[in-house]
């Protein structure tokens, strides 16, 4: 591998992102940071974005008695405020209502029904517009979506355009065993799924006397395409595909130097690794080579909710504590894949703990020591990170090996007490300091892409040999 493109989902815009949004965009960039350090800036392409059409657009656009783009274009400051908050340093933010992404998308229908997979036929389903998605009865509690529940299902019985999905059921299966979902027992459920029952086929238009906001389907003039649909294209077109300039396609999707990869919630396994890679089947276009699948964020063990009220607005959050620790808790205390739970006196125990009893009582401790020794490192130190959990997408065993070394060095002040030898043995308080000095730095290192603000502090510390006039992370009562 030689070049690396990453790409998160894509929200809707219906409402202000939640810890979950934050989750995933936050993990994505921690990602496109580490690879960068490893292959260069100019070899990493990172996309995000956000999904702007659909029904449940639509009808919150109508309840403001606004044009469904220009409730778009209000609502889309949510989500750069997000990216801007946490420091995303994503190289193309997409939006669905972009010109070139509805060109793409466009010319990708064509390519479909060209290729024979697109046809027309009736269409009737119980339709969840939370998820935008149809549900069997299988997939009910109650008569609801178990994701939005007391939620109304909307019956729709009309003429859609059809992608022919299930062509591809064997061609799925054989992609599944190059093993490109993480973590294993998402594969299997994916795999298990398309073994049980087939990859179905499945809408991609809807009436547009009855839904309008969406992209015109090519050559029908009474249609417009399925949001799935419409959106998923996104990740291709976000490097030009469809359009004049295709030359980030060529470099960051078909070249063989180029590893895909993907990152979702599992409310997105379905749609990420079958219907997306069926599509891509279908155009002839190259699969993903990896989709990471997260757990969803919990609070106090129950789904986050406005009704229960346990509802976390990360910026909030961010706002007291500061954007590096809500990247802290993303990476090392919301599970890799399963579910995670945040509540506010976990964050605040752990904040304290790790952050304020941890790598800020750390710095502080050695730099004071080091500046009153007068020795400082005489060269900056550049570790090598191949060695990185994060090469294996390992967010927790990262920043836990990384905790290590934080309690390492707090064991070796308690042992060998250079604040006492500096008066009593110089030259050996001075050899334990530099030690300490080089092994902060490395932390701060491999800190970068997790905790990119926190990182540069800790090394601008190191170079001045003084310890920060302000406390990295202060003290917060909840």
């Amino acid at each position: 591998m030689k070049r690396f493109y990453i790409t998160s989902t894509l929200p809707y815009i219906n409402a202000k992102p939640h810890v979950g949004h934050a989750m995933e965009i936050i993990r994505a960039d921690i990602i496109a940071r580490h690879k960068r350090a490893l292959l260069g800036k100019e070899n990493v392409f990172f996309n995000t974005g956000t999904d702007e059409h659909g029904q449940k657009i639509a009808d919150n656009a109508k309840k403001e008695n606004l044009d469904p783009q220009v409730y778009a274009n209000k609502m889309i400051e949510n989500f750069y405020d997000l990216t801007k908050f946490f420091n995303i340093s994503y190289d193309n933010f997409i939006r669905t209502t972009d010109k070139d992404h509805v060109k793409a998308a466009q010319k990708f229908w064509e390519v479909v029904k060209k290729n024979g997979h697109i046809e027309k036929r009736q269409y009737q389903v119980k339709y969840c517009v939370g998820c935008e998605m149809e549900k069997t009865d299988s997939e009910l509690v109650d008569g609801f979506c178990t994701d939005h529940q007391g939620k109304e299902l909307q019956d729709i019985n009309e003429e859609n355009y059809f992608f022919l999905a299930s062509k591809f059921s064997d061609d799925l299966l054989k992609y599944y065993d190059t093993n490109p979902v993480i973590p294993d027992f998402r594969l299997n459920e994916i795999r298990s799924l398309i073994k049980r029952e087939g990859m179905k086929d499945f809408s991609i238009s809807r009436l547009k006397e009855k839904m309008s906001w969406g992209v015109p389907v090519p050559g029908d003039d009474n249609h417009v395409m399925y949001v799935w649909f419409d959106a998923l294209v996104n990740y291709i077109s976000a490097l030009g595909w469809g359009c004049d300039n295709q030359s980030n396609f060529e470099k960051f999707w078909e070249s063989k130097e180029t590893t895909v990869f993907q990152i979702c919630g599992k409310d997105n396994l379905r749609p990420q690794s079958a219907m997306w890679q069926s599509m891509l089947m279908a155009a002839d276009i190259k699969n993903t080579d990896y989709i990471y699948v997260n757990g969803f964020v919990t609070s106090d063990g129950k789904k986050m909710s406005k009704t229960i009220g346990n509802v976390i607005d990360p910026i909030e959050v961010g706002n007291k504590y500061g954007a590096d620790a809500v990247r802290f808790f993303v990476a090392k205390h919301l599970h890799n894949h399963e579910d995670g739970d945040w509540t506010k006196e976990r964050f605040n125990e752990v904040y304290t703990a790790d952050l304020v009893n941890g790598i800020g009582n750390l710095t502080n401790r050695i730099l004071a020591m080091s500046s009153n020794a007068e020795i400082a490192m005489q060269d900056e130190l550049i570790f090598n990170r191949v060695n990185s959990l994060l090469e294996k997408y390992d967010f927790n065993g990262e920043m836990n090996m990384i905790w290590k070394s934080i309690a390492e060095m707090d064991d070796i002040i308690s042992d060998k007490k250079p604040f006492k030898l500096i008066k009593e043995k110089p030259e050996e308080a001075k050899m334990i300091l530099l030690g300490l000095l080089k092994s902060l730095w490395a932390v701060a290192d491999w800190l970068e892409p997790i905790m990119p603000d926190t990182s540069g502090k800790i090394k601008t510390a190191i170079k001045n040999n003084k310890k920060p006039e302000e406390p990295i992370f202060p003290r917060i009562e909840l």
